[in-house]
């Protein structure tokens, strides 16, 4: 589930969140994203992400190379996970970055409504037709954030190498996934609940050394690469439950204590024009 510039249906989305004390960069947040994509449209598409980070540019998106099955080893980690459904929800960097990310051209900007214009220089067979009012609620409901507008093409169902991000997250005090979710490329209903079919995963280097699963990853792993995972996570599945439509989130504190029944979902609030 996510918000895609038109017509598409996705599935299978692996969400994960993490904090991380990296040898080079000290402490930052960690996002892993992957899902099968069917465009239903009947050209380009793209699928919008929005991402709690002070600052981002194309070094941030971590290449995973060989190991695509990163997010699947941490999902073995924790599998079979416990589904939720019974949770009572409550409701200087460039401007403008565009690059190639295994299926993606992916355009990254401080502000989504920007994207119109460096349209341009997305080939033409994965350039989306984009709707100003949807990069404008963009734009007001997620203040201080970064966008990345993930560009495909494909016309069938296409298992995407995962896109893993790191940053210095916006709030220290909680790790908050993307899961907006509109598939028409019109702006996303606040009011409408929506049935996702997610596997959430954490981690967090300042857990218990027993905290959480083990993960094995492959025993090739670059070691750069691995400097970003995690080596325990937990994990928990929302499938077929009606949820507010909105992010998820949860307390670092409430993570580290291993209470994932603390997940929340966020529904944004857009500010109004001129304010």
């Amino acid at each position: 589930m996510c918000v895609s510039l038109d017509l598409a249906e996705f599935s299978g989305t692996v969400l994960y969140g993490g904090r991380r004390r990296h040898p080079r960069y000290g402490p930052i947040e960690v996002l892993g994203y992957q899902n099968t994509a069917t465009n239903r449209a009947t050209g380009p598409n793209a699928m919008l992400l929005h991402l709690p980070a002070r600052r981002l540019d194309q070094r941030h998106f971590v290449p995973v190379g060989p190991h695509a099955g990163v997010l699947t080893s941490m999902l073995d980690a924790v599998r079979p996970l416990p589904v939720n459904d019974g949770i009572d929800w409550m409701g200087e960097p460039d401007e403008v970055e565009v690059f190639e990310h295994d299926v993606y051209t992916v355009v990254l900007a401080a502000d989504p409504t920007l994207i119109t214009d460096a349209l341009s220089r997305v080939p033409r067979h994965k350039r989306p037709r984009v709707d100003p009012a949807l990069l404008a609620f963009y734009r007001e409901a997620f203040p201080g954030h970064a966008f990345a507008f993930c560009c495909f093409d494909n016309a069938r169902a296409e298992r995407a190498k995962p896109l893993l991000i790191w940053y210095e997250p916006v709030d220290p005090e909680r790790i908050v996934l993307p899961a907006l979710d509109c598939h028409t490329g019109a702006v996303p209903d606040l009011d409408a609940w929506v049935s996702p079919d997610h596997w959430l995963l954490f981690g967090s280097d300042d857990a218990d050394p027993e905290w959480g699963e083990p993960v094995e990853y492959a025993p090739d792993l670059d070691p750069e690469l691995g400097a970003f995972l995690p080596d325990r996570v937990m994990g928990v599945a929302y499938r077929g439950t009606a949820l507010p439509n909105g992010d998820f989130a949860i307390g670092h504190a409430d993570l580290l204590r291993g209470e994932l029944a603390r997940v929340t979902r966020l529904v944004p609030q857009p500010r109004r024009p001129g304010r």
